[in-house]
């Protein structure tokens, strides 16, 4: 399978969503928009921040008006097995972002929050919760996404470059193939 990948140029925000060119790669593969045509379709947002892209949303933080208010982890072990359609996962790209989200909320910061088994253990609920040809639209400052070795395959990679002194965001969507 042919991978399409773009690389784009646009403003940074700290709310991902409201970048135009990832707005516009959510809409493509978001079937909200065809509800009525979908009714048992399922998106999902563990960190949904202000957005209402997804059908359940989850955010830590209690003044977003959120389906959800738990920590992402607990958030996705709630979603049945094989019953999500699109993830839209846009998590804190590094330590000091999670240890930053924590901290501002009055959570404990630890070991367990700050190691890379932090994302590892979202990307195995990932892939429990989700059906096979489901899709996940991760964004980052890598481009690992939830792999291969999950069941997912990489077919879109879209690069957002911010210019200055910041950091590209990257955002990877992949497809579950079994």
């Amino acid at each position: 399978m042919n991978m399409i990948i773009n690389k784009l140029w646009a403003m940074p925000n700290k709310n991902t969503f409201k970048i135009k060119p990832f707005g516009n790669l959510i809409d493509r593969y978001n079937c909200r928009n065809l509800f009525s045509y979908k009714k048992d379709f399922v998106s999902i947002d563990p960190f949904a921040n202000e957005n209402k892209l997804a059908i359940i949303t989850n955010d830590l933080d209690t003044q977003y008006n959120t389906d959800y208010n738990l920590d992402a982890l607990d958030f996705l072990k709630k979603m049945k097995s094989k019953s999500v359609d699109l993830v839209l996962y846009d998590p804190p790209y590094s330590p000091r972002q999670v240890a930053e989200c924590y901290k501002k909320l009055g959570k404990t910061v630890n070991m367990e929050t700050t190691q890379s088994s932090f994302w590892g253990n979202m990307k195995k609920e990932i892939t429990r919760i989700t059906k096979k040809g489901s899709k996940v639209i991760s964004f980052g400052w890598n481009s690992n996404g939830i792999g291969k070795e999950n069941g997912f395959e990489q077919i879109e990679l879209l690069l957002v470059a911010h210019g200055g002194n910041h950091n590209d965001t990257i955002c990877v969507v992949e497809n579950k193939f079994k």
